[in-house]
């Protein structure tokens, strides 16, 4: 493909990008083409501009996703610098979708919003959106107002919650639409006691989960449909990584991919590992399971592009 025919931008336009080192887990191919628009107009003037024909697909931080090695063929739209504000006006706060998680949920602690979930979710607000992020009980639909995105033909569009019909970790935001920005509503609360609240919050997830690994956040759904709420009388017998474990599966290893010691719903790139390799243990795990209590496993981790040439 030749860059003679794409649209001129102010942001920055590669073909044939490498997408391993932009994924948490360090693994993937090549897009066909990879664009990081300098603001909205950029953006807008760019899916106008792009043959229809040529998938889009969004990418935040990449913490929640597996590229595969063969790559993927579309136009992957990476959202960073210029979408990444934060504003607060009462508890009403907006944030870019580049912003993270964490820094959305600090900066609406200091202005006494309580988005306090949002401290431990790993990734972009992008991402916590179109997958209805949650932890302990809480979950972007429980707070979301509205949302901005930009259709394929270029247009910008308000989404609501109906139309985004959130359940649990998935939402329905059409094909190759991108986000651009969120509303969330907090309660008010004391800025001191929000962050106190999320210290402790932080420091049981480092206690619990391989933070310090290359990992992509939970691997798997919980099959009782949501997620920890983190009280002493959370039931364990429909988690992910209780039928993982009843299964003897963790620390199970193929190549460099190894289901974590630590928490066993976390897939850890140990080093050398390939897509194929992450893959290929995450569905032995969702085999083992189902032949162990006839769960099936629904995965978390968003899976795209193509597998590597024979």
């Amino acid at each position: 493909m030749s860059t003679l025919a794409l649209p001129q931008v102010r942001g920055t336009l590669q073909e044939n990008r490498a997408l391993d080192g932009l994924t948490w887990l360090r693994v993937g191919g090549h897009c066909d083409l990879f664009f990081q628009p300098a603001d909205l107009a950029d953006l807008q003037d760019f899916l106008k501009a792009l043959d229809p024909a040529m998938p889009v697909f969004p990418m935040g931080v990449g913490s929640n996703l597996i590229v595969r090695d063969g790559g993927l063929r579309a136009a992957v739209i990476r959202m960073g610098r210029g979408f990444n504000s934060i504003t607060i006006e009462g508890t009403r706060v907006t944030a870019g979708v580049a912003a993270l998680d964490a820094h959305v949920a600090r900066k609406a602690a200091n202005a006494g919003v309580d988005l306090t979930f949002l401290r431990t979710i790993p990734g972009a607000i992008g991402g916590a959106v179109r997958m209805n992020a949650g932890c302990y009980g809480s979950y972007v639909a429980d707070h979301f107002v509205s949302a901005k995105a930009v259709t394929r033909a270029g247009e910008l569009v308000t989404l609501t919650a109906q139309d985004l019909n959130f359940q649990y970790r998935q939402s329905d935001l059409p094909e190759g639409w991108v986000l651009v920005e969120a509303i969330f509503e907090g309660a008010d609360g004391d800025p001191a006691t929000l962050h106190a609240r999320m210290e402790e919050q932080l420091a049981k997830r480092d206690a619990t989960q391989p933070t310090k690994e290359r990992t992509a956040g939970s691997t798997f759904r919980n099959p009782a449909g949501f997620s920890s709420t983190g009280k002493a009388d959370d039931v364990h017998d429909l988690k992910a990584w209780k039928v993982i474990d009843d299964a003897g599966m963790r620390g199970a290893r193929i190549g460099g991919a190894q289901m974590s010691e630590m928490h066993s719903n976390f897939m850890v790139n140990t080093g050398g590992a390939t897509a194929a390799d992450l893959e290929n243990l995450g569905e032995l795990v969702r085999k083992k399971v189902f032949q162990n209590s006839g769960i099936t496993l629904d995965w978390e981790i968003m899976r795209v592009g193509e597998p590597a040439a024979e």
